[in-house]
């Protein structure tokens, strides 16, 4: 039991420090020396907003940016939920809604992922057009799998004793 809980720890914050660095960091989409994330395109010397972000034009990239930032959300609240459960509940009743929420985080990021990678056309300027996706949209992948598996591993762990 004491094994299972630390590997749950464990992949909460590993799919935490993920999300936090995919969301904020400013490597989305990469184009030559121009990096681009959800909110910003930086060359070497400086850094300005995606062009019409703030339009209806660009709501693809608005629900990339809501539902990143809501998957980092919960994964946080289901990390504190999961803290609170571990000495609150009685045995079986335990993580149950732990492992909604960060099967929900989990959700968000899919939905986020496969969103930019289907659209990021339509938000992108032309210039950067010929990019490749970049390490942070990589490290969002990875936390989708991550996510995934420490919410199964609170199913797992609720029914144990």
């Amino acid at each position: 039991m004491l094994i299972i809980l630390a590997f749950i720890i464990l992949f909460h914050v590993i799919s935490a420090i993920l999300l936090f660095i995919a969301t904020l960091h400013n490597a989305w989409w990469v184009s030559g020396n121009v990096y681009t994330d959800l909110w910003y395109s930086c060359n070497d010397s400086s850094c300005y907003p995606i062009e019409n972000s703030h339009s209806s034009t660009a709501g693809y990239l608005q629900a990339v940016q809501a539902t990143m930032i809501l998957a980092t959300i919960l994964c946080c609240v289901g990390f504190f939920v999961f803290i609170l459960q571990l000495f609150r509940l009685k045995q079986g009743e335990r993580f149950v809604f732990t492992a909604v929420i960060q099967l929900m985080s989990c959700l968000c990021i899919m939905i986020a992922g496969s969103i930019y990678a289907a659209q990021h056309e339509t938000f992108q300027n032309a210039d950067f057009k010929d990019g490749t996706f970049g390490y942070s949209f990589v490290l969002a992948w990875i936390s989708f799998p991550v996510s995934l598996f420490g919410g199964l591993m609170y199913f797992m762990l609720r029914k144990r004793k």
